[in-house]
């Protein structure tokens, strides 16, 4: 048995322990892997919840409704709202702190109501190297877990095993929450992600791979894998661009010659 077989085992035998389990599900990686290792080991006592959001992209829901439904999983989707949190809106380097509080305190509440044991997250031994303020609110809450760092799976372990395990999602692009989006001190509405979602929306019909639209107040900076930032930039398709996303509000529409990267957000932090 090798050393991800071996941390697979360990996952089974630590979510059999749990009793009955809510899976905190954005139908990504690592929450689909995670929920798929809780049907294995205790069948239908877990329940995939989505709690979804403004700052959950329309598309994103949608898909994880088809891969709950693909794992066989028991699922909702629950309707909850960042934007009630003050602390949120304002944006500052704490904001996921505060997403995840008020994400993971009405998964807690529904699943005592509901009465299920614990709420599982998906954190993975990887985002110990990336800032991550929201693991401390997780940490916070006293039946919230994360069983796949808690056994040291890395993202590509994840991966290789959804492989195995032919879950579609084994080689799906990462995502993270439109909020992520906005530039720290730019308060966050529901106006700018959608905005965002918008934005995205239009240059991903120009190129394949990861996009991101930046949201710097009046400025986009748009974020594509290198080798499509000269897809983006050909005169026809950047005027396009251009047009499209200054129609959505923005004044000034730009391209990040560094290309996409995880957590561009976090530079100046």
């Amino acid at each position: 048995m090798n050393k991800t077989d071996i941390k697979v085992k360990q996952l089974n035998d630590l979510l059999t322990g749990f009793g009955s389990i809510v899976v905190a599900f954005s139908g990504g990686v690592d929450s689909s892997f995670l929920a798929a290792a809780a049907v294995r080991a205790i069948g239908d006592k877990a329940i995939a919840v989505t709690a979804f959001s403004e700052t959950l992209a329309e598309s994103e829901k949608n898909e994880a409704v088809l891969i709950a439904k693909e794992i066989g999983i028991q699922h909702i989707l629950l309707n909850i709202s960042e934007l009630n949190s003050p602390e949120f809106v304002e944006n500052t380097v704490n904001r996921c702190y505060h997403c995840k509080k008020e994400r993971f305190s009405v998964l807690t509440d529904w699943a005592k109501q509901h009465h299920y044991d614990w709420v599982l997250e998906g954190s993975n031994a990887d985002d110990l190297s990336d800032y991550r303020p929201g693991m401390k609110a997780v940490g916070e809450l006293e039946i919230v877990r994360s069983p796949l760092l808690e056994v040291g799976l890395t993202k590509s372990e994840i991966r290789e095993i959804s492989r195995r395990w032919d879950l579609p999602t084994w080689d799906k692009l990462s995502a993270a929450c439109l909020s992520s989006r906005v530039a720290y001190g730019i308060s966050v509405t529901a106006e700018r992600l959608k905005q965002i979602e918008n934005a995205e929306e239009l240059v991903k019909k120009f190129c394949t791979g990861q996009v991101r639209v930046r949201h710097h107040g009046n400025i986009a900076r748009i974020e594509v894998q290198p080798e499509n930032i000269g897809l983006i930039t050909t005169p026809k398709v950047a005027k396009m661009i251009d047009q499209g996303l200054k129609e959505m509000g923005f004044t000034y529409v730009t391209v990040d010659m560094a290309g996409y990267r995880m957590g561009s957000m976090n530079a100046d932090i």
